[in-house]
């Protein structure tokens, strides 16, 4: 097994698994070309959630892709799987659940440097699956990191009204659905959606969150109408400081949204994979990752 490592020292725990470490970036042609000889399947999980300039997000998230794919035309692989997003399909009405024949609806420039993805992977040639998992939270994610600290601290502040409904995913059942797909004929030319059956609400996810750091977690509200501003002028700051923001006024677009709910009903009739981590045992484990690694 191989993995693409921009800084090998910095993948070492790869290492130590028995992953051979190729260095190099997803604009290195010759890297890429070292991953993927004489690969069967190729997992493409790599990627940019934060960027200074907008067009960082398509040079990574499709030009890389691009990059990779062709690739793996090139050295004759079987399967690409393609670690996309829901927030290609975009965001749910309250109510509603997505499927995978939702009409695609990216909000960001993010969202859609992932659908640009896709569509140049499918343009590659390469026999490709594509998994568009929901939230994806576990040890080592730093995404949902200020919640957990929050909680520590005793409040969560929720964005508009908490009522948010969201489909989370623990990254080892992430891990076991991309398992499954590339070990399925069934889902070969598919695009799936990947996350646990039961949605939570903002409010009630706080509420998780606080019990699993040990805290009674107390919530505000902070109104939609200042969300947008606030992140916006978040956004320009981090950015005139050179930094990549993980938070601004486009992403207040997603996190204000009326809900992320997707199935992963043709997942699961393909492969017979489900999301088996509850979101109790799933908060308790990435706690006990955040507190190990000293993030918490």
């Amino acid at each position: 097994m191989r993995a693409l490592a921009r800084s090998p020292a910095k993948a070492e725990r790869l290492r130590a698994l028995g992953i051979t470490l190729v260095a190099g970036s997803l604009e290195d042609e010759a890297a890429l070309e070292a991953l993927v000889a004489d690969r069967d399947t190729v997992f493409h999980v790599a990627g940019i959630i934060a960027a200074r300039q907008r067009d960082e997000f398509l040079r990574v998230n499709r030009d890389g892709t691009a990059r990779l794919a062709r690739a793996a035309v090139r050295a004759g692989t079987a399967r690409l799987v393609l670690v996309s997003s829901l927030a290609v399909t975009g965001p749910s009405r309250p109510g509603q659940t997505l499927r995978e024949d939702s009409a695609d609806a990216p909000l960001t420039a993010y969202d859609r440097s992932k659908l640009a993805g896709e569509r140049a992977a499918r343009e590659a040639g390469v026999p490709l699956t594509i998994v568009r998992p929901s939230a994806v939270y576990g040890p080592g994610d730093r995404s949902f990191l200020t919640l957990f600290r929050a909680a520590a601290r005793g409040i969560v502040p929720l964005l508009g009204d908490g009522r948010q409904e969201l489909t989370l995913l623990h990254v080892r059942d992430l891990a076991q659905a991309l398992v499954a797909v590339a070990e399925s004929q069934a889902t070969l030319g598919r695009t799936y959606h990947a996350g646990h059956e039961a949605p939570v609400t903002q409010r009630a996810l706080a509420a998780a969150i606080g019990r699993a750091v040990g805290r009674e977690a107390r919530t505000v509200c902070i109104p939609a109408a200042l969300v947008g501003p606030a992140l916006g002028l978040a956004g320009h700051l981090a950015r005139a400081l050179g930094r990549a923001p993980l938070l601004d006024g486009d992403k207040a677009r997603e996190l204000l949204a009326s809900g992320w709910v997707a199935s992963s009903e043709a997942l699961g009739r393909d492969t017979r994979w489900r999301a088996r981590i509850t979101l109790e045992e799933g908060l308790a484990d990435t706690t006990r990752g955040y507190r190990e690694s000293g993030w918490l």
